[in-house]
């Protein structure tokens, strides 16, 4: 497509941006490290926007005034979107025009608005959006891992019993045939060790990244296996915004359920299920936990 030089800083707050719909609601991609990174559809979206509907107030008015952006900030967070939100449809409903942002990124992955969306949509508001920064795609363009299929999943548990169900979940899904990259958010303070869940759980052996502080001074794309990975971060905690990239299931990781199933009920024939388990985990490669989680679901008759 021929790109729109159309759009420019309208004069005053309330202008119409060319193109939007409106009233509505625009989600508006903001700089996932660097300010610099705000595109100018963006800024004239925030600045012809009635409000700003921001995950916190602080760190969008560094972002606006960076930009030397004068607009209203209405914060809309987890605590509050669920009873903002149809006061915020009404007042759209009555022609007013919201422009909804999260501290960084993209809106709604793993941030707050899709209540709010979801309500917009439903009650007929127009809903748009001015696309840019993105971690998840940034981290698996830069990891060197397969970029498609990809799968994101967010933020792990970050309790380890939670985090571990989550994972076989996963691990079960490849089992069935699921052969995608990857990808997750986590908190530094937990990087080594859901680094050390996912080795256990998906195969030490598996490729990997971790991508932090993307787009800032010191940004860093750190490659190797998940056990290697797991080590370092076990000595070395991660400090900024973390992104790990895992690489597909290997082949031998990518049996059917129906096979795996088949394979413990006859292991399990004339083995306990722990001792079934550990057998069918070395004859396929699978990971000893994921095929003991099935052999205990398949012993209660799930």
């Amino acid at each position: 497509m021929e790109p729109d030089d159309a759009y420019s800083l309208p004069s005053a707050p309330g202008q119409a941006i060319p193109g939007q719909s409106a009233p509505g609601l625009t989600l508006v991609a903001t700089p996932i490290g660097n300010l610099g990174d705000l595109s100018a559809r963006a800024a004239a979206a925030l600045a012809g926007a009635d409000a700003v509907l921001c995950e916190d107030t602080r760190v969008t008015s560094r972002l606006l005034a960076r930009h030397s952006i004068s607009a209203k900030m209405l914060a809309l967070h987890d605590h509050n979107e669920e009873s903002e939100a149809p006061r915020l449809v009404s007042r759209m409903l009555a022609g007013e025009r919201f422009a909804l942002v999260s501290d960084a990124g993209t809106p709604l992955v793993s941030d707050p608005g899709y209540r709010l969306v979801r309500a917009a949509i439903a009650a007929g508001v127009a809903v748009t959006a001015v696309p840019g920064p993105s971690a998840v795609v940034m981290a698996l363009t830069l990891s060197g891992l397969p970029p498609h299929p990809f799968l994101f999943h967010g933020f792990l548990p970050p309790k380890a019993a939670a985090r571990a169900g989550a994972i076989a979940r996963i691990a079960a899904m490849e089992a069935a045939g699921l052969s995608a990259s990857l990808v997750f958010y986590e908190a530094p303070h937990r990087t080594g060790e859901a680094l050390a869940a996912l080795a256990e759980g998906l195969g030490a052996d598996r490729p990997a990244c971790v991508a932090r502080e993307l787009t800032k001074r010191f940004e860093e794309v750190r490659r190797g296996s998940l056990a290697e990975l797991a080590a370092h971060y076990a000595s070395q905690e991660a400090r900024g915004e973390v992104v790990l990239c895992v690489g597909p299931a290997p082949p031998a990781a990518e049996s059917t359920a129906e096979s795996l199933d088949e394979s413990l009920r006859a292991a399990m024939a004339t083995l306990s299920v722990r001792d079934a388990a550990a057998t069918v985990a070395e004859a396929t490669g699978l990971p000893r936990k994921r095929v003991y989680a099935r052999a205990l679901e398949l012993a209660a008759g799930r």
